[in-house]
C-alpha cells in the first residue's frame, strides 16, 4: 500500500546503519551512522523531509583520520556524533582497537568540515576514557551565540566488581587548544536498566536534557531520558523511562529501539532517529542495525514522549511536512567505469588504492590484487556493499587465472572474518581453474561442496548469490544466461550479531574478494557487479 503523503517508514535506513545521530542545518538534515570495520569511517546521509534519505559520504576516507588494521571484528568506529556549529559540521568518533577480558582500548578523536561532504580535517585526540563520545555546543550565558563546548562519553571501568558500564562522563573541550581541559565529572550513572552509554546532551527551556542508550544493544534495549537545571548535574530521571524500547512487543517489527538523538524541525517540531533491528528467523537480523526516526512531543511537565503515546516504536510516523521529491537511486549494475568507486563500496580496515583495487589498469573493470586471506584482519583485498532488503540478489562476472591453491578471488556474503560464504575461483590439483565454495561460522571454515568445479575451459566465470530471508543459494552461468545451483540451501541467518561471536554489531554485505598468500599480488579483473532488491 503507498504511503501518505508525509509519512516517515521505518526503517527510514535500511540495511547496516546504526547508533544514528542526527543534526539539521537549515532545511536539510544529516545523519551520520557507525561503520565499525569497514572503510571509509562513518556513514553519512542526508534528507530535506525525514521520508526520503540519501547516502552522501563517509567522514573518515584518508588512513591519517583512521587506521583500523588488526583492529577486531565489530571494533573501528562506535557511535559517531555529528553537530553543527559556528559555520563547521563536527564530528566525534571512536575506534575501538582492542577488547580482552574486562579491557577495552579506545580512542576518541574529533574532526571538523565546513561542508558534509567535506573535506574534513585532520582528527585531533580526545582520550581513551570510554566509548561513544559526543560534542554539545553550549550557548553562551547572555544568548549571544558561542558559548562552551563540553564532550560527553561513557566511562568504562575494568576493575573487577565494578560496573563497567560506569557513568557518564563530562568535560570542556577546548576549542583553540584542540584538547579536553578542565576537570571529568561524572554527570549521570544510569538508570535501573543498566549498561548506560550512548549520551548526547541538549538544551530546551532552561533545561539540560541527557539522553542515554541503557539495557544494552539487542532484545533489552532502549533509549532513557534525564535532566539538570545545570550542565554538571544532578540529574533527574524522567518520570516513566524509557522514552523508548521495543521490549514490551517481542513481536513488534521494530526490535531493540534505543540509542538515537533528539533533532528539532524548522517549524519546532521535534523527532528522535534511533536504532532498531528486524529479526528473521531465531530471533536473527541479518541486516545489522538500521535507522529509524519516531515524531516526539513534550508533555506538560517538559519531558520528551513519543508522539503516539507509549514507548513502543512505530513503523509509520507523521512526518514535518509534505514529502519532497525522492533522491535518485543508484543503479542496480555497476560497470566500474567512474574514476572512483561509489558511495555504495567499502573495504575492510583500509581505503583500498590503486596499488589494491585498480579502476585503471584495465579501464571498465574492477581489478583487484590479492593479498592476505579472508580471515585477516590486516592486508585484505575485499570490496562489499550492504545488504538493504530481505530478499536481494548480487550478481558479478571474473576473469582470473589462478597459478596455485593459494590464489582465490570471487564472490562473497560476508558478515565478519568469523562469519561468511565465499564463492571463489581457485587452482586445485584437479584442475587449471575450479568454482569451490566456503563458509565460515563462528570462525569454524567449512565447505558446503566437497570438490571444486572444473571451470578451465572458461576465460570468464558468472557467479550469483541470492539471498531471500534466511535462505542462501549460490549460482554459476558460462554466459550470463542460463545459472545452475552450486550447492544446496544454506542458512543466512548465520550472517547475524545474534548469532556472531558476543560481541557483534554491524550486518550482512555483499561483494567482491581476492586472495594471494604467495605474496606475488595475483589480480582478478571483475567486469561489472550487480545488486538488486527482488
Amino acid at each position: 500500500m503507498p504511503l501518505a503523503s508525509g509519512t516517515i517508514r521505518n526503517p527510514v535506513l535500511p540495511g547496516f546503519y546504526p547508533d544514528p545521530s542526527i543534526c539539521r542545518v537549515g532545511d536539510d538534515y544529516y545523519v551520520a551512522n557507525s561503520t565499525f570495520e569497514w572503510f571509509p569511517g562513518v556513514s553519512l546521509s542526508h534528507s530535506r523531509d525525514l521520508i526520503h534519505w540519501e547516502q552522501v559520504g563517509y567522514a573518515l576516507t584518508r588512513s591519517s583520520q583512521l587506521d583500523m588494521r588488526g583492529d577486531p571484528n565489530s571494533g573501528g568506529i562506535w557511535a559517531p556524533c555529528l553537530s553543527y556549529a559556528d559555520g563547521l559540521f563536527w564530528l566525534v568518533y571512536t575506534d575501538v582497537r582492542t577488547w580482552v577480558g574486562n579491557f577495552k582500548d579506545v580512542r576518541n578523536f574529533l574532526v571538523t568540515a565546513p561542508a558534509i561532504e567535506g573535506p574534513w580535517s585532520e582528527p585531533a585526540f580526545m582520550d581513551g576514557v570510554g566509548f561513544d563520545a559526543s560534542l554539545f555546543h553550549d550557548e553562551a550565558p547572555d544568548g549571544s551565540g558561542v558559548g562552551r563546548k563540553w564532550f560527553v562519553q561513557m566511562v568504562w571501568d575494568h576493575r573487577p566488581g565494578k560496573n563497567q558500564f560506569g557513568g557518564i562522563m563530562l568535560r570542556e573541550y577546548d576549542v583553540a587548544a584542540k584538547k579536553l581541559v578542565g576537570p571529568a565529572t561524572n554527570i549521570f550513572p544510569g538508570t535501573k536498566l543498566g549498561l548506560v552509554e550512548g549520551p548526547h546532551l541538549l538544551k530546551r527551556d532552561g533545561w539540560y536534557f541527557l539522553t542515554c542508550a541503557e539495557g544494552g544493544t539487542f532484545t533489552t534495549h532502549a533509549e532513557t531520558v534525564a535532566r539538570s537545571r545545570t550542565i554538571t548535574g544532578p540529574y533527574e530521571e524522567m518520570p516513566g523511562n524509557p522514552l523508548i524500547t521495543s521490549v514490551p512487543d517481542p513481536k513488534n517489527p521494530l526490535q531493540s529501539a534505543g540509542h538515537g538523538q533528539l533533532v528539532e524541525t524548522p517549524a519546532g517540531e521535534w523527532y528522535f532517529a534511533h536504532l532498531s533491528r528486524r529479526p528473521i528467523v531465531k530471533g536473527r537480523s541479518v541486516l545489522g542495525r538500521e535507522t529509524s526516526i519516531q515524531k516526539i512531543v513534550w508533555d506538560a511537565q517538559g519531558w520528551p514522549r513519543l508522539a503516539h503515546g507509549g514507548i513502543l516504536p512505530a513503523v509509520e510516523v507523521p512526518a514535518p511536512g509534505p514529502a519532497a521529491a525522492p533522491f535518485a537511486e543508484l543503479p542496480a549494475r555497476d560497470d566500474f567505469d567512474n574514476p572512483a568507486l561509489g558511495v555504495q563500496w567499502q573495504s575492510l580496515r583500509l581505503p583500498l588504492d590503486e596499488d589494491h583495487a585498480s579502476l585503471t589498469e584495465r579501464p571498465g573493470f574492477l581489478r583487484l590484487k590479492g593479498r592476505e586471506s579472508i580471515v585477516s584482519k590486516f592486508d585484505q583485498t575485499l570490496v562489499a556493499r550492504r545488504q538493504r532488503a530481505f530478499h536481494v540478489q548480487a550478481s558479478t562476472v571474473v576473469e582470473f587465472k589462478p597459478e596455485t591453491f593459494q590464489q582465490m578471488a570471487g564472490l562473497v556474503a560476508f558478515y565478519s572474518t568469523d562469519s561468511f560464504y565465499y564463492l571463489f575461483l581457485t587452482k586445485p590439483d584437479h584442475a587449471a581453474v575450479a568454482l569451490g565454495l566456503m563458509a565460515c561460522e563462528r570462525g569454524h571454515i567449512w565447505y558446503p561442496v566437497e570438490k571444486e568445479l572444473d571451470v578451465s575451459h572458461l576465460e570468464r566465470v558468472y557467479l550469483r548469490l541470492e539471498i531471500d530471508m534466511a535462505r542462501l543459494r549460490f549460482y554459476r552461468s558460462e554466459d550470463g544466461g542460463e545459472w545452475f545451483p552450486v550447492s544446496g540451501e544454506l542458512d543466512a541467518s548465520i550472517l547475524s550479531d545474534e548469532h556472531a561471536t558476543p560481541i557483534a554489531f554491524t550486518g550482512n554485505m555483499v561483494g567482491m574478494a581476492c586472495q594471494d598468500l604467495t605474496g606475488s599480488g595475483k589480480s582478478a579483473d571483475f567486469d561489472w557487479f550487480e545488486y538488486r532488491e527482488l
